[in-house]
């Protein structure tokens, strides 16, 4: 045991030097300039042996400057990275030293491996002699392994200008072992409400590279979206708002010719990439990225990742004079019914149904963002109609994707959402038409984090059309906390009291959960 203390304390002091020779190459870049790291740090992707560590450098964080994005000069900067077995990183396991180039933002996305499954770690980084705040992330389960519980958060739909975001405070305080971004993760554009309680930088829609760079970078100095990334590696995907409102592959919401479109996408999407915990594999080239994966924990669950943006078809019946979602019946758009339509693409769903044929876990969990059941929307002169901009706008590809994985027999199908600002949990159905069809997953969508609701009365007197809909309530922001075990996963759903108040608390809305073998929602 001394023996190994021992080895332990000479290989901090090297790995100590290293990070003070790092120190000293990079000062020189920041004399004079302010703290180099005001974003915090992230991890994500956790794997049994790895994670990606993220930190941007940027001493004047809203810089208009666009050939000095974050007051950076155009040089690269070397950067020291630290991970530790204790949270005063004393016993150094793994460091490096890696440059932040001016074409990514001094953005850094350390890809780590060698690390031991299932362990806790903390991490910094380290440059112009200062320190960077220090981050946990716990890595995955050895694959097979029998993991017995893992506590996550989900939470979608952040806009900055309409609220603090205390769920973030609130689900780092739970200290979650993962957390899940389903989109929304910063709004483009600047609010017209006059319930603003603070306001979007620069003053403009973000449309380009340095307007979006500029938002990530505002939302990025809110210090309980820094805390909850510095307690819990993350997964994330995309929605509309990291590019622009209802936005379907190339088609704009305001008719843009899609070449333009795509020349904003690109931006949007890098700017996304840069301010996010992924791996190089994701970088954007121009308008595309690969953001879908698989993430396994041991024999307990598999997240299925999905992007439903970049490869969507265009909405049904959309065209002037206004773009985006829109509420219709089938007499009057019966393209949203055509077989063809697709939210994830072709390619994408051949890979996620192939997902579902080869489960690893106990528990299937399909992480994507909008309310995937039917919502029937009756109309005043009793008609039905639905939504075109969220699953409903696209029921053909929801009837492959529940029949995949009722086909494919995935162990407990488990539906994550967001996107619609309230709360939802449902049974998922083959054909929701027929009320005694069995049900094949469950849903949960979460509440958006500061972003209001829809019309709590009008959506109520919906529900008695949509029985498969076990609860739902737009009066409160907040998240969705998840407890997952072998036998069971148990959800509940937290409301933030005032989203217009810093200082906001934290109480529970409902309580649900699923047992292992029965899909379909249960009390809590």
């Amino acid at each position: 045991m001394m023996i190994r203390r021992t080895l332990m304390t000479r290989r901090s002091v090297l790995l100590g030097t290293a990070a003070a020779l790092t120190a000293s190459r990079s000062r020189l870049l920041f004399a004079g300039t302010e703290y180099p790291f005001p974003f915090g740090v992230a991890s994500g992707n956790p794997t049994p042996d790895g994670i990606v560590l993220w930190t941007r450098l940027a001493p004047d964080p809203l810089s208009p400057d666009p050939e000095r994005p974050g007051g950076m000069p155009p040089d690269a900067v070397p950067v020291c990275w630290e991970i530790a077995a204790d949270p005063g990183m004393k016993r150094l396991v793994k460091s490096g030293t890696e440059n932040a180039e001016a074409a990514h933002a001094h953005s850094l996305h350390i890809e780590c491996s060698g690390l031991e499954a299932g362990h806790d770690y903390w991490y910094r980084f380290i440059a112009g002699g200062a320190a960077s705040p220090t981050g946990f992330f716990r890595t995955a389960p050895a694959k097979g392994s029998t993991a017995k519980k893992l506590h996550f958060g989900f939470v979608s739909c952040a806009h900055y200008e309409l609220g603090y975001f205390s769920a973030y405070r609130h689900l780092a305080d739970e200290a979650p072992d993962l957390v899940l971004f389903l989109g929304d993760y910063i709004y483009e554009y600047v609010s017209k409400s006059p319930r603003k309680v603070r306001m979007h930088s620069d003053g403009v829609d973000a449309a380009d590279l340095r307007t979006y760079r500029n938002r990530y970078a505002q939302y990025r100095t809110d210090a309980d979206l820094q805390r909850l990334h510095a307690t819990a590696p993350c997964l994330m995907t995309w929605d509309d708002h990291e590019v622009q409102n209802d936005y379907s592959d190339r088609w704009s919401q305001t008719f843009d010719d899609p070449q333009t479109f795509l020349a904003r996408r690109a931006a949007a999407y890098r700017a996304y990439w840069e301010h996010m915990p992924l791996p190089r594999s994701a970088m954007p080239r121009g308008p595309d990225a690969t953001i879908y994966g698989r993430h396994d924990f041991g024999d307990l669950a598999s997240f299925l990742v999905v992007d439903n943006r970049q490869y969507r078809s265009r909405l049904a019946c959309d065209g002037p004079p206004k773009g985006g979602g829109k509420q219709v019946t089938d007499e009057a758009c019966p393209e949203r019914l055509e077989p063809q339509r697709s939210v994830y693409g072709a390619a994408q769903e051949a890979w996620l149904y192939d997902q579902f044929r080869h489960p690893s876990g106990r528990w299937t969990l399909l992480a994507q963002q909008q309310l995937m059941a039917e919502l029937k929307e009756r109309l005043g002169d009793g008609k039905i109609s639905h939504w075109t901009e969220d699953w409903n706008g696209f029921p053909a590809a929801r009837r492959r994707l529940l029949q995949a994985v009722a086909d494919s027999g995935t162990p407990n199908p488990v539906v994550l959402g967001g996107d619609i600002h309230s709360f939802w949990a449902s049974d998922l159905k083959i054909d929701f038409d027929d009320p005694k069809a069995p049900t094949v997953a469950t849903e949960f969508v979460g509440t958006s984090v500061t972003s209001p609701g829809p019309p709590y009365g009008r959506f109520s007197r919906w529900l008695p059309d949509n029985p498969h809909i076990q609860f739902f309530d737009s009066r409160r922001r907040g998240y969705a906390s998840a407890k997952l075990r072998p036998d069971r996963m148990e959800v509940a759903f937290r409301a933030i009291s005032d989203v217009t108040q810093p200082d906001a608390n934290v109480s529970t809305l409902q309580h649900f959960a699923v047992e292992a073998g029965r899909p379909g929602i249960l009390s809590g």
